[in-house]
């Protein structure tokens, strides 16, 4: 009870300023054997090479293990917990980000190819039916011309059937 009592009551804990603010950092220009060694830090000499200046570690170099002490203390701290799952989640990522852009390629790619297919496609059936109306509209003019032709040919054997008929009774009037 005590321990929640303290806890409602305590200020919470003092956060330090930013160090990511680059107006609180003075600009200070260093000669390149001293901006090296700074970058590089103690362990390593500046030489000269044939083509540039070049870092060489010294003598007894030390290794330093802070990534592994902050991975210790992190394990014992939780020790249930996957350490180091978030770069193979990065990982992971980058690769799915990967597949999945080269699955979009292959997709617009295999899209253009199809639209350009379709077009060939569209154009063909537009030309083939165009080509049907033509068909169709020259067999109209073909029907009509044969019905003409059908009705002409009705009258006429209609005629040679009268006459036939009076040329046999002229025949037989003269034969009677």
């Amino acid at each position: 009870r005590l321990r929640d009592e303290a806890a409602s009551t305590s200020s919470p804990p003092l956060q330090l300023p930013s160090t990511t603010r680059r107006e609180d950092r003075p600009e200070v220009t260093l000669p390149p054997q001293k901006r090296l060694g700074i970058a590089l830090g103690p362990g390593y000499n500046v030489g000269e090479s044939s083509s540039t200046a070049a870092a060489r570690p010294a003598g007894g170099l030390r290794t330093d293990y802070g990534f592994v002490a902050t991975m210790d203390r992190e394990i014992m701290r939780d020790p249930d917990r996957e350490v180091g799952y978030r770069i193979t989640d990065s990982w992971d990522e980058i690769a799915e980000t990967l597949m999945s852009r080269e699955a979009w390629v292959r997709s617009t790619d295999a899209s253009d190819l199809v639209r350009g297919e379709v077009m060939s496609l569209r154009t063909t059936v537009l030309g083939q039916m165009s080509e049907i109306r033509e068909l169709q509209a020259a067999d109209r003019r073909r029907q009509t011309v044969i019905s003409e032709l059908l009705r002409t040919d009705h009258r006429r054997s209609t005629k040679i059937t009268e006459l036939r008929t009076a040329l046999q009774g002229q025949v037989t009037a003269l034969q009677g």
